[in-house]
């Protein structure tokens, strides 16, 4: 059995911690200054991880090459599972014509762009973030609002900020999935550690929009439609991330803010018309809409299904548990990170059935027969999202193996033993360590995966709340998605925006980036020392 060492440098801490950050030094330079294609960044991150769990850590290659095996296993069942039946869902909606209706029934409800941006950035975007994700709401919700009059600048600008509140949820919670994976913590702990943070902010967000956009005078023109929005996404997102299983947060949320503000809208019109924009799309007729929300009608009804206790269990029995062996058992975890030297156990779980990426799928089969798709449709649209997301499962692969293997070489339990010297102060600057993540690798996922146990070592050490500190992660990583580069370049290309635009948007973007992650940091600092007993 191999012993892990934390101070493997002359017993500098301080030295080794610089040693561990190699990888993620060597990829988020890729990324934010060679602009590498994530892809080409996340290898070289983990060959630079590699040689230095060999070479510093002195860390056995068979041990190297089954923890980045495990890692990298973990990255394509559940992660890329999920992921890649959520976004074919959602282009053979788009194939087959029906999102363009929902998209008209949305877009259609108001010609007040003020109500535009809530109802299509905010509430609309939030939705497409829970069903697929990975810069989809943001080419969607900005493209929409160009389309209904807004200037390339402002539409790309209000979607980036508008996508916040809803990322840690994002593509049916992949984020809170990989943080479970690559933390051992309680799925469900997690949830709803995240949605207590996320919810505050997300209950004030559709105001802060209206600022953006208007200042004052367009917040006080429709402060009811902010206040409705905001409260109906906000106490949704809690009450399902915090009683219910994380899969559906997104969906039910948006949900609610979109037919909340259509029961507002029926009652009430803002009276200053001065902000208006062009003409509206024409309203669908209501079977029509009906039709084209099948497939995600259907998604509630098997993430639901999924998730109902006696079901899972039925689903449950096929699973096959399966010890990695060549790692299970062989590394030695150590004190301080844990409280005695234990062994550090590798399960893989093969739940094929009970997995959620499978309920997505038989919404996806159910989507097919009610709206007869022909099957060379069906395969068209599959084999065109392998495609398109060949390189991004390779990410997400090499990303979870990078992060296995520093968690079984002893790299992240160096960084956090080196973190844990900002002292009382760790859980402010735990949400702006998942704001770095998020704003150089383009994704809360990403984010968690690196910094996800980082943050767990860093709590056990300085005697926090491991589940608050990772949630935390997640949560101020949703606030670095705005200015990360691939959000930038996906809203200017979604607008038409011209490249040289690029820059401002960063520019414009960035300090409401930095406030909000401040927000989440206080948030979690009071959590940490005000309400301790709740946080976890």
């Amino acid at each position: 059995m191999w012993n892990q060492v934390y101070a493997p440098l002359s017993g500098s801490l301080p030295l080794s911690a610089l040693c561990a950050a190699l990888p993620i030094f060597v990829m988020l330079a890729l990324l934010g200054l060679a602009r590498s294609a994530a892809w080409k960044a996340a290898l070289a991150g983990l060959g630079t991880a590699a040689l230095v769990a060999a070479l510093a850590y002195g860390m056995p290659l068979r041990l190297i090459v089954h923890a980045t095996l495990y890692g990298a296993a973990f990255g394509l069942f559940p992660i890329a599972w999920v992921v890649f039946w959520a976004v074919a869902l959602y282009r053979l909606s788009v194939d087959t014509g029906q999102f363009e209706i929902i998209r008209d029934s949305i877009g259609g409800l108001t010609q007040d762009r003020r109500l535009q941006a809530l109802l299509i950035a905010f509430a609309f975007g939030a939705f497409i973030e829970g069903a697929a994700g990975f810069g989809t709401p943001v080419a969607v919700a900005s493209a929409m609002l160009a389309g209904l009059g807004f200037s390339p600048f402002y539409a790309a600008a209000i979607c980036l900020i508008a996508n916040t509140a809803p990322v840690a949820f994002g593509a049916i919670a992949t984020p809170i999935v990989t943080l479970a994976g690559v933390t051992n913590l309680p799925l469900g702990v997690l949830s709803a550690g995240v949605g207590r943070i996320c919810a505050p902010v997300a209950l004030f967000l559709p105001a802060y929009l209206m600022l953006v956009l208007g200042g004052a005078r367009a917040l006080r023109a429709v402060w009811p439609a902010a206040l409705v929005a905001g409260l109906c996404f906000a106490v949704t997102q809690f009450a399902v991330s915090n009683f219910s299983a994380p899969y559906l947060t997104d969906l039910l949320a948006s949900l609610a803010a979109i037919l909340g503000l259509v029961v507002l809208l029926r009652l009430w019109h803002p009276a200053d018309a001065s902000e208006s924009g062009g003409p509206s799309p024409a309203m669908p007729a209501g079977r029509a809409v009906l039709r084209a929300w099948t497939p995600y009608i259907l998604l509630v009804i098997f993430v639901l299904l999924w998730g109902y206790p006696p079901f899972k269990a039925l689903l449950d029995r096929t699973s096959i548990g399966l010890l990695w062996h060549g790692l299970d058992g062989e590394v030695r975890r150590l004190p301080p990170v844990v409280a005695h030297a234990a062994p550090y156990p590798a399960k893989f779980t093969l739940n094929l059935l009970s997995a959620s990426g499978t309920a997505v799928l038989f919404a996806l089969l159910g989507t097919v027969l009610v709206l007869r798709v022909p099957a060379r449709q069906l395969a068209a649209t599959v084999g065109r999202t392998a495609r398109d997301l060949s390189l991004s499962i390779l990410t997400m692969a090499a990303v979870l193996a990078l992060a296995y293997l520093m968690n079984y070489s002893g790299a992240t339990a160096t960084l956090g033993l080196a973190f844990a010297a900002s002292g009382v102060a760790f859980p402010f600057f735990s949400a702006y360590l998942g704001w770095l993540g998020t704003f150089l690798t383009g994704s809360d996922t990403s984010t968690n995966a690196l910094f996800g146990n980082l943050q767990v070592v860093t709590a056990n050490t300085l005697h926090l709340s491991p589940a608050l500190m990772a949630a935390s992660n997640s949560s101020g990583g949703v606030m670095g998605k705005m200015i990360s580069l691939q959000s930038i370049s996906v809203a200017a290309a979604a607008t038409g925006m011209a490249a040289s635009e690029e820059a401002r948007l960063f520019r414009f973007t960035l300090r409401h980036s930095v406030l909000l992650a401040a927000v989440i940091g206080l948030l979690v600092l009071a959590y940490a020392y005000l309400v301790p007993g709740w946080s976890v």
